[in-house]
């Protein structure tokens, strides 16, 4: 079973009193609430500790539907999704955790239902790119990736339902949500490498999705989603400033450009300070 990160993070924060005083015990709704109406979001108050994410798989008819649902299920990968964020966040109300048939490779937030949905074309596409570069296990590799698309839609999903100020297209900020979770350190300082490996994942899928495209277009340009390939660097490039000398290799192999590694350690403080103070008064 893959070790589970947000309870760490949230353990990790109380401890070093971000936005608080050390705790032995998690938070009441009332300690929570309290910090919602002094945090950076004052005019919208932390939700009542009521719900929980809850898990549904789908049924599955196409081929690619019925592989990616074998991966996600066979692995119980959606309910260790759910229980890190049972453990860790207060949620207002249940969110369900979809796994369906969608008929594309995708994965999304619904705002009006509430719902977070991972598509089974997302993983067995994910696999299948895997496969063809040669990766060693590319059945790993995908649910690698989909924990890392499982933090960008809960990104969305925490904008939402904690009515988030943010700054930027939240695509971006989405992103960002997704490397500051899987890139926290563990117990022992550092992070947890399947966790690092989740990011590089992450990565390597937006890389192969740009060469794909092929020639950038006037809707690449005007798409809420930053260009594939941008993607991949952002996140290469908080992989590397997380940790610089566990992740030297990134820079040296030329996958992340050296002139944007100099300002990659500034770029995840600012990325850790943000989603810290973000989400301090909401984990329980």
């Amino acid at each position: 079973m893959r070790i589970q990160v947000l309870p760490l993070l949230a353990a990790g924060l109380l401890v070093v009193g971000c936005g608080g005083a050390e705790q032995q015990q998690p938070e009441t709704t009332e300690s929570v609430t309290g910090k919602a109406e002094a945090s950076q979001n004052p005019e919208g108050p932390a939700p009542e500790s009521g719900g929980s994410m809850i898990v549904s798989y789908e049924d599955a008819q196409t081929p690619e539907a019925v592989r990616g649902k074998e991966l996600l299920q066979g692995d119980q990968v959606l309910e260790d999704m759910a229980d890190d964020i049972n453990d860790t966040l207060v949620l207002p109300y249940d969110i369900p955790l979809l796994g369906v048939q969608c008929d594309e490779a995708n994965a999304f937030w619904a705002p009006d239902a509430k719902t977070v949905t991972i598509c089974y074309e997302d993983t067995a596409n994910s696999e299948q790119i895997f496969a063809d570069a040669g990766d060693p296990d590319p059945a790993a590799a995908a649910i690698n990736t989909e924990w890392a698309t499982f933090y960008h839609e809960v990104g969305h999903m925490a904008v939402t339902v904690y009515d988030l100020p943010i700054t930027g297209r939240e695509e971006d900020v989405a992103d960002q949500l997704a490397a500051y979770v899987l890139l926290q350190p563990d117990e022992d300082g550092q992070p947890d490498p399947e966790s690092v490996q989740s990011v590089k994942d992450f990565a390597r899928v937006f890389g192969v999705s740009g060469e794909q495209r092929g020639e950038v277009g006037e809707a690449d340009l005007a798409d809420v989603h930053t260009l594939d390939e941008a993607r991949m660097y952002n996140l290469e490039c908080w992989i590397y400033g997380s940790d610089p000398a566990a992740n030297g290799d990134l820079v040296s192999d030329g996958r992340l450009p050296e002139d944007r590694a100099d300002g990659c350690e500034a770029e995840w403080d600012q990325l850790d300070n943000a989603w810290s103070t973000l989400l301090d008064p909401y984990f329980k």
